[in-house]
């Protein structure tokens, strides 16, 4: 048996969700929101076998992802046996994943932790209040924008959106995006999210407006009652702490979460400075898998 992978499909969008909400979904790689947005970038396919959905990226190599459903219902010694009899190397998988697949075919697991994928964990309530000395930095920026700015917050909703993308457009201009990959990567993966925002089923997200112009935003989805994933956050530095006031500002606003999922930091050291000047509690941690 081998797996038949297909271009991604919105249509397809609310059956993935399912299958992805009867794993115990928290690696953030996986949200639908962010496998159609980067889907171009990475070249990524799915396939749909047995109950499972492995996804399978094309660029700039070939890679297989983890598997969506109910993991604990899998005979997976027999799965990947059949799925990959030959040495087959697996990214992004998570951590209770893996520990499943040691438990079935201990003797054909290489894992080794891919710490440039995992997904940084924080308090919801310490960044909100930002209190102590830990954010003696973050409270003061803050503080600072909402002293110097006649301001608006308001949910990141679909009458926004074309001011969220003029916003997005002039920060492109500002940082030379198209002359640094990364950035222009994620620039195609903002614009795509945004063409399609009205037609997802889990998102949301927050903005500051300043006479009557998105001078930050965020966008974001429910992981669980409790969690909230961040996918992109943006702001104007003509503004003063905007990062600090977006950050606090849409989850003081939110619906009772208690931890932010702010993603990875993929091996970017700046991007890894900023994140833990944030303190994070915990990670999703996910490791690179050889099956031998």
């Amino acid at each position: 048996m081998s797996l038949q992978f297909e271009s991604l499909d919105l249509d397809r969008q609310e059956a993935y969700t399912r299958h992805l909400r009867q794993s115990p979904w928290e690696a953030s790689d996986y949200s639908f929101i962010n496998i159609w947005g980067w889907g171009p970038e990475y070249g990524l396919e799915w396939a749909w076998s047995e109950g499972l959905i492995w996804l399978r990226q094309t660029r700039a190599q070939t890679m297989y992802w983890g598997p969506l459903g109910v993991w604990e219902e899998i005979d997976w010694k027999d799965r990947l046996n059949r799925l990959f009899p030959e040495k087959t190397d697996l990214i992004r998988i998570p951590e209770s994943l893996l520990r499943l697949w040691q438990a079935a075919l201990e003797d054909r697991i290489h894992a080794e932790e891919a710490e440039e994928h995992w997904d940084y964990l924080y308090s919801v309530p310490e960044l909100v209040n930002l209190s102590g000395n830990k954010f003696h930095k973050k409270k003061n920026l803050l503080n600072q924008f909402l002293r110097n700015y006649d301001f608006e917050y308001r949910p990141l909703t679909q009458e926004l959106v074309q001011k969220a993308l003029d916003m997005q457009d002039s920060w492109c201009e500002w940082r030379d995006c198209e002359e640094v990959p990364p950035l222009a990567a994620e620039n195609r993966a903002i614009q795509r999210v945004f063409k399609d925002w009205a037609s997802f089923g889990n998102i949301s997200g927050g903005a500051i407006l300043i006479d009557g112009e998105v001078v930050a935003f965020d966008v974001s989805e429910a992981v669980n009652p409790e969690t909230l994933l961040i996918h992109f956050e943006k702001g104007l530095l003509d503004y003063k702490g905007i990062y600090q006031a977006i950050n606090q500002m849409h989850l003081a606003a939110g619906n009772g979460y208690k931890i932010v999922n702010r993603e990875q930091d993929l091996g970017d050291e700046g991007l890894r400075k900023a994140k833990l000047s944030y303190h994070p509690i915990d990670y999703v941690r996910k490791y690179n898998v050889t099956l031998l």
